[in-house]
């Protein structure tokens, strides 16, 4: 699904220039779950970036499902983005003024579905994270672990093939953090394939590969075996 050849992203300011990535070189099977750790600054967040194409590479190449992105404009990378990746973020990023079910509908108005259609993929989607019975409700009014499947439900509404999920538990508590790894566990078993950014050595032990990236380089991988 994904493959990085020597890919490169440097940051240039007219004092300074400095590179967040060093000549990575990954691939990523479908179905995979990664998790990527290291240190604050070692560009664990400028990859996840790249990967969702939130943010292009300055050198190097960028294989997605076949495709060759590197270079591709910001247009093009959105199109990229909504055919196939889904995201969850450390602070669940919902809008307050907008209901549980109009957040998780968000996902799916760029796409070509009509109305009726979004509605049953938002019940479907909530239904199976178990928070359909705060469809109604606004953010604010939802505990920590409940915006975060909310965020889930979001990420997954449209079907992508990839998640990118950045340090998605940390902001919970330890129980709630443990439900979600449950949910990406569960998702990656279904199919898809997750990329996680953590701190977390217990959260990263759900994944099957755990890569250490170090001042952008990346100094080890363990894949583990399945339980």
């Amino acid at each position: 699904m994904i493959k990085l050849n020597g890919l490169m992203k440097a940051y240039t300011t007219a004092e300074v220039e400095t590179t967040a990535l060093h000549g990575l070189n990954l691939d990523i099977s479908t179905g995979e779950f990664v998790a990527i750790m290291g240190p604050s600054g070692c560009g664990k967040s400028t990859l996840l970036n790249i990967l969702g194409m939130l943010d292009s590479p300055t050198g190097g190449e960028y294989w997605f499902n076949g495709t060759e992105v590197a270079r591709y404009n910001e247009a093009q990378l959105a199109n990229m983005r909504k055919a196939g990746i889904g995201f969850i973020f450390q602070s669940f990023n919902l809008i307050d003024e907008l209901t549980v079910a109009e957040n998780v509908e968000l996902a799916l108005l760029y796409h070509d579905i009509p109305a009726r259609d979004r509605k049953a993929r938002v019940a479907a989607a909530l239904d199976r994270m178990k928070i359909s019975h705060r469809a109604g409700h606004m953010p604010p009014q939802l505990s920590g672990g409940q915006q975060q499947r909310v965020a889930i439900a979001r990420a997954v509404v449209a079907s992508p093939v990839m998640i990118l999920a950045d340090e998605p538990t940390g902001n919970l508590d330890s129980r709630n953090g443990e439900e979600v790894m449950q949910l990406l566990t569960q998702l990656n078993e279904e199919g898809t394939t997750i990329v996680m950014v953590t701190h977390s050595h217990s959260h990263a032990e759900y994944a099957r590969r755990i890569v250490n990236l170090f001042d952008g380089r990346i100094v080890a991988e363990n894949l583990r075996e399945a339980a």
